[in-house]
């Protein structure tokens, strides 16, 4: 994992390294950078996983007729290499495929990836891509005055005068000099937007071939997801989705001699802690712990809203222990898998069964959530682990698995009466964990760290109501409570000028 920052219209070298050094904790490892011509400059920051020794950016084809720096991971990079003649290549970097896909094929051959990545390459003849993965489960932002375009990982990269541009650069696109902006793929791959025919009343029973499916394609992400030359770890909250995560993941290990590492965070005896342990100890991992207090947790705060570049209340609170919890975890490994995306696949919010009785406005609403993930629960997760040099990976949001989950038909993802979320889930996993880990009931993560209780009131209470009602206005739509606008104060000093509505997602209820 990696940060980027890139140039395309008048070089200023110096400009481009001022935004990369404001990158440098997305990867401690190295930084380059190259100028081509006096059209295009590439920067970038390396955290080492996959070719160690020998996958130093920017990368360039043999002739250096082309260059590429990216961010993130190619999961079938090992498929794609074969399709091209082995000795255009000189590193082992799952990075270089996309370079050679690119120079060899052209820009839309950037669908036959799969992975999380933002890539930015240049050659000297003048050519110039920039391209984001469907999802945007990396980062890639951009900004253009006057014909002079910048990208970067972080919005903090930018110059302060440059943040009133600041966009966000839309997932599933690229974007070169000559074509504009292209959209290549869609978060939701195609054959999934409409479910295969099949039940749509809640509770329906699932019949076994499909839970053995739902299995199968889960076990397939997580193992791929295990690429690298160091070791991975797991966040467990000790929640039906970063349990499952755990257990396959430690079975990949030890069917090759090794032993999982996993990480919790809470305040002491706190419900996620709690059954972190339990499951921790059930799948025998080696197991670490982050236990913060409130003093802790407030400590955090202003770091937290900084890095994660977004003032929703309930980003913040999960993103505060998630904060701490990758400190923690970045001592030990330089990859961790997550849980996220599980519950926009197989409807695990509460809400999704209340307010989407219909089967239609349920997919729809799927559909809706997963395209938003890219600037909330997804920029959480990458900006709280590379303020470590920690790369996040998330099985669940696995190309595959979307279009596995969204094709099947509502009634066996939507809860019947006295039935929990997620029973696909659970019913597939019969076995693999004890009932009251399989069958715990979902909270949400700021809920069970501890984060809520011990944020929402004590940030609040250093605002009065005439404050409140003073500059709850500054943004459209307004801030929407005292505990909103604290974490806006903090935001708007870090990124001053920079346009939350053009940037920054929110969650309908803060």
């Amino acid at each position: 994992m990696c940060g980027i920052a890139a140039k395309y219209g008048r070089v200023d070298p110096e400009a481009g390294e001022r935004m990369l050094h404001r990158l440098v904790h997305r990867g401690p490892d190295d930084m380059g950078s190259i100028a081509l011509g006096d059209r295009a400059w590439l920067g970038h920051t390396r955290l080492s996983i996959v070719d160690v020794e020998g996958g130093a950016q920017p990368l360039s084809t043999g002739d250096e007729e082309m260059w590429l720096v990216g961010n993130g991971e190619v999961y079938n990079h090992a498929e794609v290499r074969q399709t091209f003649d082995g000795r255009l290549f000189s590193t082992r970097s799952d990075n270089e495929v996309a370079l050679h896909l690119i120079n060899e094929r052209g820009p839309d051959a950037i669908s036959d990836l799969s992975g999380m990545y933002a890539f930015v390459g240049a050659s000297a003849d003048g050519r110039f891509i920039a391209a984001r993965d469907p999802i945007g489960i990396k980062p890639l932002y951009w900004a253009e005055r006057d014909g002079d375009y910048r990208f970067a990982s972080e919005m903090r990269a930018f110059d302060p005068s440059w943040l009133p541009e600041v966009e966000v650069f839309p997932p599933g696109h690229y974007w070169t000099p000559r074509t504009g902006l292209v959209r290549f793929e869609h978060a939701v791959p195609g054959r999934a937007l409409k479910p295969v025919p099949g039940p749509e009343a809640p509770g329906a029973p699932i019949p076994e071939d499909i839970l053995r499916e739902t299995r199968e394609v889960l076990v397939s992400a997580v193992d791929r997801q295990m690429m690298g030359d160091v070791p991975v770890g797991v966040f467990l909250s000790g929640g039906l989705d970063s349990t499952l995560v755990a257990a396959i993941a430690g079975d990949y290990l030890k069917a090759r001699g090794g032993r999982l590492k996993t990480f919790a965070v809470g305040t002491e005896q706190s419900s996620d802690l709690l059954a972190a342990r339990a499951a921790a100890d059930y799948l025998d991992t080696e197991h670490h712990e982050c236990v913060y207090t409130s003093e802790d947790a407030i400590a955090v705060l202003g770091d937290v809203v900084r890095a994660i570049e977004s003032f929703d209340p309930s980003l913040v609170r999960s993103a505060v222990p998630n904060y701490m919890l990758a400190e923690l975890t970045a001592r030990t490994v330089k990859v961790v898998l997550t849980g996220e995306g599980a519950d926009e696949i197989f409807a695990g919010y509460g809400y999704y069964h209340e307010l989407f009785t219909n089967a239609d406005d349920l997919q729809a609403e799927l559909v809706r959530t997963i395209e938003g993930l890219h600037n909330l629960n997804l920029q959480r997760a990458d900006r709280v682990t590379m303020a470590h040099g920690l790369e996040a990976r998330v099985p669940f949001l696995d190309r595959e698995v979307i279009a596995f989950g969204l094709h099947l038909p509502a009634g066996w993802k939507a809860a019947g009466k006295g039935q929990p979320e997620k029973r696909l889930l659970r019913e597939a996993f019969a076995g693999w964990l004890p009932d009251e880990l399989l069958w715990r009931k979902k909270e949400q993560f700021g809920t069970g760290s501890g984060a809520h209780e011990v944020l929402s009131e004590a940030i609040a209470e250093g605002i009065s109501d005439h404050e409140f009602e003073a500059e709850r206005g500054q943004i459209e739509p307004p801030l929407r409570t005292k505990e909103e606008l604290a974490y806006f104060r903090i935001f708007s000093r870090s990124l001053p000028g920079l346009r939350p509505e053009e940037t920054i997602g929110r969650f309908a209820t803060p």
